[in-house]
């Protein structure tokens, strides 16, 4: 169990991965994750089900390479096994017909953001995705949300494809040209607060989907704690979705930076293991 069954990179160091797991596949809704471990001795990482399919028994998952972990993963291939794939965890994204319904992803956090996007056209909603990118090549799921949503807009911070500028300038550009009744906006917290303010004014209907420190997954460990409406939650059982407006983004900041050297040391360790590795090789 939990063969690669295909493994492609979709932008630079980002993969997606097609994973043999049936009874997550039969089970998975819109919004939910697993907890992978890529060998035995690895860490476990949270990555979010970007799709699944339970007649084949297959999940999706969609990987950015950027600690020692996801490293490691996005060098595994079509045919090689992951260690432990855990789920689906955390609650389901909630569904509703609110009108019109807007899905933002920066950077991999579209990965995150299509699940639920495809959840809400199913529910009856005019929807509309914004897709953010450092540049063109880290535009991530075009295509897929163009099969999917009634409008797709996309923005790059250095101006290489679509509008020049934040998905936050989209954003205002919607707002003041039409009703918006609902926001989605998952990628990088700095992102996610920024739309967060964006939408407070106009007393949009704002969800983001958290992603902090987490070990278990099941509440145990007290890692992924977070301030949400003045009170501490666990991101992996009472989220990982939360309305926008009453998250403590500072706070939670803070916390993701916990373990900053830690990571960089493991990072560092790995990469002259694969350094030596290579020259051996060659």
């Amino acid at each position: 169990m939990n063969q690669i069954i295909s493994a492609d990179f979709i932008a630079p160091n980002i993969k997606r991965f097609k994973i043999l797991s049936p009874k997550i596949a039969a089970k998975r809704k819109p919004g939910q994750f697993v907890i992978i471990r890529v060998n035995d001795k690895g860490e476990r990482i949270p990555l979010t089900i970007a799709d699944s399919d339970p007649v084949e028994g297959t999940i999706q998952i969609i990987v950015q390479a950027i600690g020692k972990t996801t490293q490691e993963l996005n060098q595994l291939k079509a045919g090689d096994f992951i260690s432990d794939v855990v789920g689906p965890l955390g609650k389901p994204s909630h569904i509703e017909n609110f009108g019109t319904a807007v899905s933002i992803g920066g950077g991999v956090g579209t990965a995150i953001a299509f699940p639920t996007a495809v959840a809400l056209k199913q529910a009856g909603n005019h929807t509309i995705s914004i897709i953010g990118g450092r540049s063109k090549d880290y535009v991530i799921l075009e295509d897929e949300m163009k099969n999917i949503c009634d409008e797709v807009f996309i923005t790059t911070d250095d101006g290489s494809y679509g509008k020049h500028g934040f998905v936050t300038d989209q954003l205002k550009e919607l707002i003041e040209s039409r009703n918006i009744d609902f926001v989605l906006a998952i990628g990088p917290i700095p992102m996610m607060k920024a739309v967060a303010e964006v939408t407070r004014e106009k007393e949009i209907q704002t969800v983001v989907s958290l992603n902090p420190v987490m070990v278990d997954g099941t509440g145990m460990c007290g890692g992924c704690r977070a301030t949400v409406d003045d009170k501490t939650v666990f991101v992996c059982v009472d989220g990982p979705e939360f309305d926008a407006h009453k998250v403590d983004f500072e706070t939670l900041m803070r916390r993701n930076q916990t373990y900053n050297s830690q990571e960089r040391t493991a990072l560092d360790q790995h990469e002259c293991k694969l350094e030596k590795y290579n020259l051996q090789k060659a």
